[in-house]
């Protein structure tokens, strides 16, 4: 397994982003946009960390970055649900490190594009016990997000953001507003965005980012 990708804050650090790329996408991906929020969170450090190199099946059976294998696109996505607890589980062993290195885990902010999107909301709300500061869901849906959702206070206090493309051709605009409105009907406090764009990221959506995780994280 890879080590992750560290950016460190100009002051003392004090809050922490840990930050999921997508399918076939790599640690590096969201380089620019951590250097970028770096500036407006000069005690924030950045985790980003990188998926296994495993086949997927939806893409021929092809060998890539993935934090879990997609089986088929329809009716639902059907995933592996095995590999996706080993990625809840590295991410549960990132958020306990920053915990052992002295960040509050309430100053800990999870965020994940597309497929690393789906394990940050799956991490957050359905296996990791304590508190967090944030969810950021970027693109993407929540695989294990059933009629049967149910979750405890405690959860119903995480803010999140989640931000999509109108024009999204991988991650449909109804998979992601979907997982908003199960978050939303359980009691958590979801805020829902979406942009002129398709599978990607905008500096409007950036900024926007940046001035949600402003608000729950600088002093």
């Amino acid at each position: 397994m890879s080590e992750p990708l560290i950016l460190q804050p100009t002051l003392d650090v004090d809050a922490c982003v840990i930050w999921l790329h997508g399918l076939g996408a790599d640690r590096y991906d969201f380089l620019p946009v951590a250097e970028a929020l770096l500036e407006r969170l000069p005690s924030c450090r950045f985790v980003l960390p990188q998926a296994p190199t495993q086949p997927v099946t939806i893409n021929g059976g092809w060998a890539m970055p993935s934090w879990y294998d997609i089986l088929a696109m329809s009716p639902a996505r059907a995933i592996n649900h095995e590999q996706l607890e080993a990625s809840a589980q590295q991410v549960i062993a990132l958020i306990e490190a920053q915990r052992d290195s002295g960040v509050d885990p309430r100053r800990i902010v999870l965020a994940g594009f597309s497929q690393g999107g789906a394990v940050v909301l799956h991490t957050a709300f359905l296996r990791w016990p304590g508190p967090l500061g944030g969810v950021l869901a970027l693109s993407t849906y929540a695989p294990t997000f059933g009629d049967e959702l149910q979750l405890a206070d405690t959860k119903k206090q995480l803010s999140t953001l989640c931000l999509h493309g109108r024009f999204d051709e991988v991650v449909p605009l109804a998979m992601g507003r979907a997982a908003h409105d199960r978050l939303a009907d359980c009691g958590v406090s979801a805020q829902w965005r979406d942009y002129p764009m398709g599978h990607e990221v905008l500096p409007e959506e950036i900024r926007d980012i940046a001035d949600w995780l402003e608000e729950r994280l600088n002093p």
